[in-house]
């Protein structure tokens, strides 16, 4: 009886580490701040694709404007990925997090020396 307790707890105490299925299709918002402290909204759309540790798929700011996504790694709840913009102006470093259905955290990338970037709030779309 106390190995299968022992089991038990062992096994609640791995959960974290176990990767979250997060393969499909994103869409939602970028509160972006530019290196000028400007505001604005943006649009985000992503394709992701996970095997094993391994995400990689598009991301871009529409359907129609996806960017590769490179070094792509989950851990447990965590994904982290580069893309770089088609005119290689900027590299965006991602990191998120899955939580309550939605993948919620940062990008940020350098212009001229100044950094720029935000808060992304994500949700799965349908096929």
């Amino acid at each position: 009886m106390k190995s299968a307790a022992l089991c038990s707890v062992l096994f609640l105490l791995a959960l974290p580490a176990l990767a979250v299925d997060i393969s499909g299709k994103w869409s939602g918002g970028f509160s972006l701040t530019s290196p000028d402290g400007n505001l604005s909204q943006e649009d985000v759309y992503m394709v992701v694709k996970v095997k094993g540790k391994e995400v990689t798929g598009t991301a871009g700011p529409s359907r129609d404007e996806q960017w590769l996504i490179q070094k792509g790694k989950i851990e447990g709840d965590k994904i982290t990925f580069e893309v770089q913009d088609p005119n290689n102006v900027r590299l965006w470093k991602v990191q998120l997090v899955f939580m309550d259905g939605h993948l919620k955290g940062e990008a940020w990338a350098e212009v001229e020396g100044k950094k720029m970037g935000g808060k992304l709030d994500l949700q799965r779309q349908a096929d």
